[in-house]
């Protein structure tokens, strides 16, 4: 059975992060999100908004469909 997209995004967005050679607090920052919050989207316990999937890619500069494929 395939991982939750939640899980797959989170993965995702944290091997994005440490390309980037960000800590997550920096990275929250970026994104205009809470650090708590930030933390919960990596660990794939947030079911994230699209609003919030969109300031998370413009944060960490990648784009939209870059990020999915990546999921």
């Amino acid at each position: 059975m395939p991982l939750d997209i939640r899980i797959r995004l989170g993965r995702a967005v944290r091997r994005i992060r440490e390309e980037r050679q960000i800590n997550q607090e920096e990275a929250a920052e970026r994104c205009g999100l809470h650090r708590t919050y930030y933390s919960g989207v990596e660990r794939g316990v947030r079911n994230v908004s699209v609003v919030n999937i969109e300031k998370i890619a413009k944060g960490l500069k990648i784009s939209l469909p870059d990020l999915f494929s990546r999921v």
